[in-house]
């Protein structure tokens, strides 16, 4: 698992790899600054995390300061707590959003349950058709319908149908034109109230995808969504193929919510789960002498 973190974040590492150059015991602050800043760690984040530190640094300092991060209260949710489980993937258009919804559904599927897909982001017609697509290729059924047609009436058939043939795994696909966040968010306030008075208590957990070449600005979109509907966790994507990785730490630090997954590539294998101790030691491996 650890390789594959690694590989994951390839180029995030060929960057701090770059700027650490060889590695050593001890690091100055202003070197390991730079480094953290080149892998997109906001200036903020990283005075912050500074304070109190000694002018050089070993990997036990590095750690423990770069850990706190995480040291934060979230309630995780899984999917073990509910039967059926009712999951809504909410994020902006290009973010990977219905990729990732396929890959959990492999994912889901892999481990024995019973999954159905909700197209229920049903501005786009490409949305619809590549949901389908990946239903199709996945063999996991699906609820769809035509664009421009109510979104809420597919997530209430998804999960009466979930219910009524015993399907335990309900993932839905949603709309994400920010650009138009008003109309946006009164749809996504409707579509979990609709879920609700299908199965009360649903959705029990709304997702937030976020596009990891867009480093920390992504932040942004994440406060949005969350003000809309309330945001349970995140799945970062397209990390191998962008060198912000340090970003993480950024995001986690603005949002203080679960990350549940990382997205590291384009086929359905390609969803690995978040661990930040993992994820840290990844980055000092690069900086520090074991």
């Amino acid at each position: 698992m650890f390789a594959f973190l690694k590989k994951a974040f390839g180029k995030t590492n060929d960057v701090i790899k770059e700027a650490a150059g060889k590695k050593k015991k001890k690091i100055g602050k202003e070197e390991f600054e730079d480094i953290l800043l080149e892998a997109d760690v906001s200036y903020e984040l990283i005075e912050r995390l500074f304070e109190g530190l000694p002018k050089t640094i070993n990997r036990v300092q590095a750690f423990n300061s770069l850990i706190s991060i995480f040291q934060y209260e979230a309630r995780w949710i899984e999917p073990q707590e509910y039967e059926p489980f009712v999951e809504m993937i909410v994020g902006v258009n290009g973010a990977g959003k219905t990729t990732t919804i396929a890959k959990l559904g492999n994912l889901y599927k892999k481990e024995g349950h019973k999954v159905i897909f909700g197209a229920a982001d049903t501005f786009r017609a490409a949305a619809i058709e590549q949901l389908s697509r990946w239903a199709e290729r996945l063999d996991i059924p699906i609820v769809a319908t035509r664009q421009g047609h109510d979104p809420s009436a597919v997530v209430y058939d998804t999960i009466a149908k979930a219910v009524a043939k015993g399907y335990d795994r309900v993932i839905i696909d949603t709309a994400g034109r920010l650009h138009t966040q008003s109309n946006l968010a009164e749809e996504l306030k409707k579509m979990v109230r609709v879920a609700d008075k299908a199965l009360s208590g649903t959705p029990h957990r709304k997702l937030l995808i976020l596009d990891g070449t867009q480093g920390s600005s992504t932040v942004n979109q994440a406060k949005a969504f969350d003000e809309m509907i309330g945001i349970d966790g995140i799945i970062i994507t397209k990390l191998d193929g962008t060198a912000k990785g340090g970003a993480i730490l950024s995001i986690v630090d603005e949002l203080k919510m679960p990350i549940y997954y990382i997205g590291t590539g384009e086929s359905p294998e390609d969803l690995m789960r978040f661990g930040a101790k993992d994820f840290i030691d990844m980055i000092l491996d690069e900086i520090f002498v074991k």
